[in-house]
C-alpha cells in the first residue's frame, strides 16, 4: 500500500470522504492543509503541469462558480498567480505518493496509479455541502422583542444574528 500525502481544505466533507476511501483501501494518509503551505510556481507545476490550466481550479470554489475568476481566460503565468494567491482556489486534493505528484480525486486514476478496489460511483470531487434550510435562532432586540434569524450550520455564518 501507498504513504500517500494528502493535500486539502481541513475541514472540507468532500476531501475526508476521499481519505475515508484512501485510508479503506489500505493506503496510509497523511493531511497537511492546502492553505497552511508556502506554493511556488514550481511546487505547484510538479501537480498541475500535465492538465490544461483550466483544470487547475476547483470548480466548487464561490468565485468560480459565479464567474469572478474564469480559468478559461487564464495563460499559465497568471493562472499561478492567481493560485499562489488564494490556496481555495486549488483543484484539490493534490495528492504526492513518492516523487509522484496527481491533482483530483478520479477514482478510475487513483485506482490504476495506487489502487482504489472499492469506491462509489460518481464525482468524488463534487462538494458535499449540506442544502438545508438552515437553523433559525431568535435573537433578542434592544426593545426587547425577538426576530428570527437564519444561518446555515456553519458557525461562521451565527456572526449574521447577532443585533
Amino acid at each position: 500500500m501507498a504513504d500517500v500525502i494528502f493535500y486539502e481544505k481541513t475541514g472540507c466533507a468532500g476531501n475526508a470522504r476521499q481519505k475515508a476511501l484512501l485510508i479503506a483501501a489500505g493506503h496510509q494518509v497523511e493531511s497537511r492543509d492546502l492553505r497552511q503551505h508556502f506554493w511556488s510556481n514550481l511546487r505547484l507545476l510538479e501537480f498541475l503541469a500535465d492538465l490544461p490550466v483550466a483544470q487547475w481550479f476547483n470548480p466548487s470554489a464561490p468565485a468560480i462558480k459565479s464567474g469572478a475568476i474564469v480559468p478559461d481566460e487564464f495563460d499559465q503565468r497568471t493562472a499561478l498567480a492567481v493560485l499562489r494567491n488564494n490556496p481555495l482556489l486549488i483543484r484539490r486534493p493534490l495528492l504526492q505518493v513518492g516523487d509522484e505528484r496527481r491533482v483530483g480525486f478520479d477514482a478510475a486514476t487513483i485506482d490504476a496509479w495506487i489502487g482504489l478496489p472499492d469506491f462509489p460511483s460518481g464525482d468524488l470531487e463534487a462538494c458535499r455541502r449540506k442544502h438545508s434550510s438552515g437553523r433559525v435562532y431568535y435573537v433578542q432586540s434592544a426593545g426587547g422583542g425577538a426576530f428570527p434569524c437564519r444561518f446555515d450550520d456553519d458557525p461562521a455564518h451565527a456572526r449574521r444574528c447577532l443585533p
